[in-house]
This record gives structure tokens, sequence and C-alpha cells, in this order.
């Protein structure tokens, strides 16, 4: 993951030196998050055009308020402009913060993103779309497909019974960040996995996300991750993860130490059922790195 450099005078300048140094360590692939003072997935296309070869990914955003046919266009234009190395990441949101940020909040999460992965699908799939729901339409009479603007992996942050079903039914995988290796082993890949095989669709990737520091203050790091994480033990979905996974400190759920303690944490995660592994770093004001060095070489 890439965040921003509290020392930056020009912040997209610096995501894409991030970028560039972190693929020159041995990055295969960088993730950045929606925020309210950047633009996720234009973010991504700028990084991706800039450092060829660099696979880009947005980890993630929310699909409300957005429209499907606009998050199709924008993701389109940035898997053209990246060359095909560009994955779409979407998350539910939460009701909460949208009410606090938007001044409402919508009701019937599961139903409204199966019916955006269905316009986002026909749009990728197809090149066309003809879909009434009840909370989308889309029936646009003019194109909706870019010129090397598709495929589009699309994966969802996913974690509860009913949003891994439809995106195993829809999307190619789910991004989950703090669900730690006993949720992903005896729930989340196996229930994402069946979706996905009754649906006809290939076998989905799990792209773990894991916060992570490498350090030889351990104590200092574990400290720091416990503040960054409070957040999330307030939200519903994490708060079920939570408990799945039989933890009380959310620090158990972290990569912290040398590169080889953070190893054997990104091991278990992969004997889970993982797929891809992400580093999600601690310190987040500056650059981290020892942790770009070591997910290089992992």
């Amino acid at each position: 993951m890439l965040f921003a450099n509290a020392d930056a005078d020009n912040a997209v300048d610096d995501y894409v030196s991030q970028a560039r140094r972190a693929h020159d360590l041995g990055v295969p692939h960088v993730w950045v998050a929606q925020q309210f003072d950047h633009d996720a997935i234009t973010l991504a296309g700028l990084i991706g055009a800039a450092v060829p070869g660099l696979g880009v990914g947005t980890a993630v955003v929310p699909f409300n308020p957005r429209h499907p046919l606009t998050v199709a266009s924008q993701a389109q234009t940035v898997q053209a402009a990246t060359h095909g190395n560009f994955s779409l990441g979407l998350g539910l949101g939460a009701h909460e913060p949208e009410r606090v940020s938007y001044g409402q909040s919508w009701p019937g999460t599961v139903d409204r993103l199966r019916e955006h992965l269905t316009v986002l699908r026909s749009v990728f799939d197809t090149g066309a779309v003809d879909f009434h729901g009840e909370h989308y339409t889309a029936a646009p009479n003019w194109p909706v497909r870019l010129a090397g603007g598709t495929p589009v992996p699309v994966y969802v942050a996913a974690m509860g019974p009913k949003a891994l079903r439809v995106a195993g039914e829809l999307a190619d995988g789910t991004l989950p960040y703090l669900a730690g290796p006993r949720t992903l082993e005896e729930f989340i890949v196996p229930t994402i996995t069946e979706a996905a095989a009754d649906a006809g669709r290939p076998a989905p990737r799990i792209i773990a996300f894991v916060p992570a520091q490498v350090t030889d203050d351990v104590e200092a790091a574990r400290t720091a991750a416990a503040e960054q994480l409070a957040f999330y033990a307030t939200i519903p979905s994490y708060q079920k993860v939570i408990a799945r996974e039989g933890i009380t400190d959310l620090t158990d759920l972290t990569a912290i130490g040398n590169p080889d303690a953070v190893r054997r944490v990104v091991q278990r995660y992969r004997d889970a059922g993982a797929t891809d592994i992400v580093l999600s770093a601690i310190e987040r004001t500056r650059p981290d790195e020892r942790l770009w060095e070591s997910a290089g070489t992992l």
C-alpha cells in the first residue's frame, strides 16, 4: 500500500516517486486507498502510466455514492492508460461514515453491491448494458466500451457471508483487511470459492491486506498499530471478523519485527489460502523502504 508522504510538496508527484522506488526494489504491485483529498482511480492511472509494468490497484473505492457507469468509464480509462495493469478494488463502505460525510446513507448494501457489479460485469464483459434494477438503472444509447480499457479485474472488500457470495458470483476475488489466517481458511476462502464455482467462474483471488512494519522496536510499532487500528474495531463488519478470529488485540493480526518475522506471518496467510499478500504500512506518514525491500523479496 502507498500512503501520502507528509513531507511532500506535490502529492501526486510523490506517489509516482514512491511507486517507482517500490518497483525498483522488486515490488510487483502497489495499491492506493480512496480518500477525500484524492481520487484513487485517477491516482492509480497516473502511477501506472508513469511506471510501466507496475501493477496498480484501488483498495478500496467505496461504491457509494458512485454510479456503476461512472466507475466503469473511470476504470476503463485507467486500464487503457496503464496498458492492462490496473485492478479495481471496491468497498461496501459504512453507514455512519457515509452519513457524516455525505449527509445520507444507503440501505440495502448487499443488494446494491449485486446491482453495481452486474452493471460493471456487463460493460466489461460484453461492451453493452441494459439494466433496470431497484437501485440502479444503466441503459445508455451510446458506447460504453473503451478501446484498450478491458478486461478490468474487479475485487470486492467483502468479509460477510452475503457479500462474499455476491463477490464470488460477479467479481474476480476479494480484498480482506484485518481478516486473519483462521478467518481466511475457515470462512472467507471456502465461502467465496464455492460461490464462484456455483456461478461457473474461475477460482477467485484472495488478496489479503496485512498491517506490517519492519522494525527493531517491536513494542513501539505494536503501540502505533493499536492506535491506527482502533477505528476498525468500531465498524460492525470488522467486529464480526475480529470475533471470528478469536482475538482481543488487533495487533495480533499484524506483521511486525525483522524481515524474517514478517515473512513468517506472510506464510501463515498463504497457508490459509491467500493468493496474494499486500503489506500495509503501520507508519503512514512517510515511505517505509525497509518494508518495501522485504515485500520485494517475499
